[in-house]
């Protein structure tokens, strides 16, 4: 079995590693040599898709295609591919087209009647000023009052294709809806700790939430799937303020860390089940097979200096690999090798429990820490 993972970065990485844990080949597709799964990947074909040129030349038969790629122009061009050479294409087109809008996602919850942050200028600073269509913390600003928000945004029509809402504080959580109309699974709740920056740097599983939280959370999850029919591949992200779920994304494609994370946890492996909704008539079953504690965290090494930052920082540094008992972590994702005074580390812990894997990463910490002193 053989999967095209199309676009190299973050996703790229998710979906290489746990391609892998299925037991499949990955053939990675991307403009850059260089980009972080190219160092996971069994295979790598450099190509840059376009309308104008949307089949890979030199390309060997593939059994899924599954993108990993935020750019709408080439996922409509991998679409042309998989169907002119009658591949299964793990994604969703249509779906994502709604959810890469923060402008039309809104407008998804306000028809759905889902909670979200207030609209400004009907809310309260401070407010968060997002990007329509980029994801993640890429563009993602706060402001505290009116004065600040119009020095940064001097001329206002910078603003009409920007979506403003009040900024809530509170934890953030993450879950994963697969399936295709009529039937869904939702997947396992992830913690989600933010950097200064507002970028996610670690996540931990299973979540702290309670029973009844969660089985809220899943409602409204699974609610937003079967309302845009997805089939596929969603990830919904909420922050809790003031014990009320509040919406603040959705991305219906494949998302990183999170997969990892639960994977971890849980030993179920979202690519393989995207493997089995597209190849194996609409089949999303997936057993968990325990649910140890996991937690995924990005670390960059800089001389003499250890950080723990966002996800960003994983693109910074080349092409990456696995690497097993990596300072004492279970695995780590990075671009360390010895006598290398800059490198990035995704740091994999698991264990029996949150105490286990705290000690676990402590550990790890001192070891790295005694290595570059």
């Amino acid at each position: 079995m053989l999967i095209a993972v199309i676009g190299g970065k973050l996703q790229g990485v998710e979906a290489v590693y746990l391609a892998q844990k299925a037991g499949w080949k990955t053939l990675v597709i991307d403009r850059n040599p260089d980009a972080p799964a190219t160092g996971l990947c069994d295979r790598f074909l450099e190509f840059e898709f376009s309308l104008e040129h949307p089949v890979p030349q030199d390309c060997p038969a593939v059994d899924l295609i599954l993108p990993a790629v935020e750019d709408i122009d080439v996922l409509t061009a991998i679409k042309i591919w998989a169907e002119m050479k009658n591949i299964p294409l793990g994604f969703d087109l249509d779906a994502y087209r709604i959810s890469s809008s923060k402008l039309k996602s809104n407008a998804l919850f306000r028809k759905m009647n889902l909670p979200a942050p207030g609209p400004w200028p009907d809310c309260r600073f401070p407010v968060v000023v997002k990007p329509d269509q980029a994801s993640g913390s890429r563009g993602v600003e706060v402001f505290n009052d009116a004065k600040a928000l119009f020095s940064r945004f001097s001329n206002r029509q910078d603003l009409d294709n920007m979506v403003i809402q009040q900024y809530l504080e509170g934890p953030s959580y993450s879950i994963e809806i697969v399936g295709s109309p009529g039937k869904y699974q939702a997947l396992q709740v992830t913690d989600l700790i933010m950097d200064k920056a507002y970028d996610c740097k670690r996540v931990i599983a299973p979540t702290q939430l309670l029973f009844h939280q969660i089985a809220r959370f899943e409602e409204m999850a699974l609610a937003i799937a079967e309302e845009i029919r997805l089939n596929g591949i969603m990830d919904v992200e909420v922050v809790l303020n003031n014990n009320d779920f509040k919406l603040l994304e959705i991305d219906a494609r494949l998302p990183s860390q999170t997969p990892i994370t639960v994977y971890g946890s849980t030993g179920i492996n979202m690519v393989q089940m995207l493997g089995n909704l597209f190849l194996n008539k609409n089949s999303v079953d997936s057993e968990q097979k325990c649910e140890r504690v996991a937690a995924v965290e990005h670390i960059r090494v800089s001389g003499a200096d250890l950080e723990v930052c966002g996800e960003h920082i994983m693109t910074l540094d080349g092409p990456l690999t696995v690497q097993t008992d990596f300072f004492g972590a279970n695995e780590a994702i990075t671009s360390y090798a010895p006598g290398k005074k800059q490198w990035v580390a995704t740091l994999i812990f698991t264990g029996s429990t949150h105490e286990d894997v705290t000690a676990k990463r402590q550990n790890c910490y001192e070891q790295i820490e005694e290595q570059i002193h």
